[in-house]
């Protein structure tokens, strides 16, 4: 629980004094006012968030955690748990779309085990911090006791900190594998927005129309077991949760803590989001909608989170794939706000 409380602890309100430099550069670069659109918007937010005019993001990490689910027992996902470590080698082999994003990026991809279902080779690389092999079945029992939620938490600071001390970064984004981890995360949705299960519920892994019922039903019966508070995220993890989504909100607390903006990917990522917000209201204003995820019900954990995303292209994939893309668009908006020419530098006329 330290390294959570310090973690939060050090979360600040982002810097005005470089949002409002920035913002005043942007207004004698030679183009119309506002002609650059949203990246006009989104590099003065970069420069609040890590406290310089001149922002750079470049390079980015994007952290990818991976946990199973107990509540797949249910019949939730159309794919076995296997997949979710045989997925976790094919990224350490750079053979999944995240890795391929990746790589277009120039982003390092971070991969860590906080609860897979399988005992991976030490020498495997990626970060071993395996709380246990999955999840219990929330429809039947909490999916982890509190302990377990708080260590998922900082599990990812932990990995978060490595990384930053390992080779500096201007920006994160949150990835995630695990099967069965849209079931949680429309449980953690429905406790933190108040709407139903079937307003926000997606089909994850493409699910048909007889297991989407099943799955509604499956996430209304935990929810009805258990009545998760709101008030309280971290019981919320601990009752219908799992431990990447744990993890990724605490990528996302740390990001905040560091001055480094965070990228929110698709439906687990705003999962997460949800929780860190929940235990720091300031973490929000370091966060960056990636894009609009395929899944019905992501548009609206983005509203509550205040967020409007960059990419709308029916991704529903995980892993980071829409936060890498976005990435690229963050480094675009600080290069145009950096290198473009002022009126007086160009030597260019201003408007009457």
């Amino acid at each position: 629980m330290n390294g959570l409380r310090a973690t939060l602890a050090r979360i600040a309100t982002t810097d005005k004094r470089a949002e409002a430099a920035a913002r005043a550069r942007q207004a004698v670069l030679t183009k119309p006012a506002g002609s650059l659109g949203d990246l006009e918007e989104l590099s003065i937010r970069i420069a609040g968030i890590q406290g310089r005019a001149d922002p750079c993001v470049d390079p980015g990490v994007i952290f990818v955690m991976a946990g199973d689910h107990g509540v797949c027992a249910e019949g939730v996902s159309a794919y076995p748990s296997d997949v979710t470590a045989e997925m976790v080698i094919n990224f350490t082999r750079g053979g999944a779309a995240i890795n391929v994003l990746g790589r277009q990026a120039g982003a390092r991809v971070v991969v860590a085990d906080v609860g897979v279902a399988y005992d991976f080779e030490a020498s495997l690389p990626i970060y071993h911090k395996k709380i246990a092999g999955g999840t219990r079945n929330m429809a039947v029992e909490r999916a982890m006791t509190r302990e377990e939620a708080v260590r998922s938490l900082e599990a990812g600071i932990e990995v978060f900190e490595a990384e930053m001390a390992a080779s500096s970064f201007g920006i994160s984004a949150t990835g995630d594998m695990g099967i069965g981890n849209t079931t949680a995360s429309t449980a953690m949705a429905s406790a933190f927005l108040g709407l139903s299960v079937r307003a926000l519920v997606g089909r994850g892994t493409g699910i048909g129309d007889e297991a989407l019922d099943r799955k509604i039903g499956v996430i209304e019966k935990a929810l009805a077991l258990h009545r998760p508070d709101p008030a309280d995220p971290i019981g919320v993890l601990s009752m219908v949760g799992g431990y990447e989504i744990g993890a990724l909100s605490g990528v996302i607390l740390a990001s905040a803590a560091h001055h480094v903006p965070v990228l929110i990917d698709g439906y687990i990522s705003g999962a997460a989001a949800l929780i860190a917000k929940a235990l720091s209201p300031l973490s929000a204003d370091y966060m960056i909608g990636a894009h609009l995820s395929g899944d019905s019900g992501h548009g609206l954990m983005l509203e509550n989170l205040g967020l409007k995303p960059l990419l709308r292209l029916g991704m529903r994939l995980g892993e980071g794939t829409g936060a890498a893309l976005a990435m690229i668009l963050c480094s675009s908006a600080c290069r145009l706000l950096n290198e473009m020419a002022t009126f007086e530098s160009a030597g260019v006329s201003v408007k009457q």
